[in-house]
């Protein structure tokens, strides 16, 4: 499945309700499992970013579609980075 790394900065809506993060985050996270993602890391952070995910998808589609999803919310605005394994990198390298 692909990796990506997605970085979330709250919206003015999503900093109204900060102390429902980590329920929402919940939500999404249950949401999203029952939709075949698999989280492996979810964090709070210092600095630009106010969260960030580690996530595999089930395929491109379906992670355009969680993060529409997750969008509409109105809580925060992301920034999506497809993530590469050394695997990945092997595999990608011998092919050129």
């Amino acid at each position: 499945m692909p990796t990506y790394v997605v970085l979330y900065r709250f919206t003015d809506e999503g900093r109204k309700d900060i102390k429902g993060t980590v329920r929402r985050a919940a939500e999404v996270r249950k949401a999203n499992e029952e939709r075949g993602f698999k989280v492996l890391a979810h964090y709070w952070t210092q600095g630009r970013y106010d969260l960030v995910t580690v996530v595999e998808a089930p395929s491109e589609d379906a992670m355009m579609g969680g993060l529409f999803n997750i969008a509409q919310a109105g809580n925060v605005h992301s920034e999506t980075l497809r993530a590469f394994s050394d695997d990945d990198m092997e595999r990608i390298l011998s092919q050129g």
